[in-house]
């Protein structure tokens, strides 16, 4: 090979480096969360894992199975984020017996599969979910557990539905109280919302559910901010 083959060769993979460095970066803030809602629930155990790791160990995974030097940012980005909810899948299986031994995999199957059976009632469908804001069923051993999030997660999901509430007293409670109940796979497509910072798009297509289930499911989520606090 050349001189001038090695040099740009070595461009090409710098270049592309910084491209995953840039795409990699927008993992950390999804991650981060989607670990602490996990350890939260009781899904997994508290800081076994970080997003340092699952990000990492997401990019390995990534050059071990071969790339296109030339794939554009966006494709990049949502490969990246199809591996590592993947990633994140596979911890849950891994660490099932921490909750109630009970299969992780087949309770998020059962829960996908009961949000699929309310999501077919489209003329139902607003007043099913406006329903169940004060009352979705999520239970782990037997009773509710309440979250409180983190005042700078807190911040960001305020700021992601442009909501002005972000200074009322209840805020982080009432956040805190609704994102608690809400399935896991339902907060998993708005904390790819929030934290990705993913349009609806590209949230569907890494979830392949249609756009306008996203779209109804983050207005709901967003509403339900607004009607609750103060």
């Amino acid at each position: 090979m050349s001189t001038i083959d090695k040099l740009n060769d070595k461009a090409t993979q710098a270049a592309f480096n910084k491209k995953m460095l840039t795409a990699s970066q927008q993992l950390h803030p999804y991650v981060k969360h989607r670990l602490y809602i996990a350890e939260s629930k009781g899904i997994i155990p508290r800081k076994m894992y970080s997003s340092n790791g699952v990000v990492d160990d997401t990019i390995v995974a990534f050059y071990e199975k071969g790339y296109d030097v030339d794939i554009d940012n966006n494709t990049l980005k949502l490969k990246l984020f199809k591996m590592v909810n993947s990633q994140l899948d596979n911890i849950y299986e891994k660490e099932a017996f921490h909750n109630n031994t009970i299969s992780t995999r087949k309770f998020l199957e059962e829960e996908l599969a009961a949000l699929e059976e309310k999501y077919t009632i489209d003329d139902g469908f607003d007043y099913i979910m406006n329903e169940d804001l004060n009352d979705i069923s999520y239970q782990q051993n037997g009773h509710d557990k309440h979250l409180f999030l983190y005042d700078d997660n807190n911040h960001s999901i305020l700021n992601a539905f442009n909501t002005k509430a972000s200074k009322r007293n209840n805020s982080k409670k009432v956040i805190g109280n609704i994102y608690t109940r809400l399935p896991i796979n339902v907060s998993n497509i708005i904390d790819l919302y929030v934290f990705g910072k993913l349009p609806i798009a590209d949230i569907a297509a890494i979830k392949q559910i249609e756009e306008q289930r996203i779209e109804n499911i983050i207005n709901w989520v967003k509403k339900s901010f607004e009607t609750n606090l103060d």
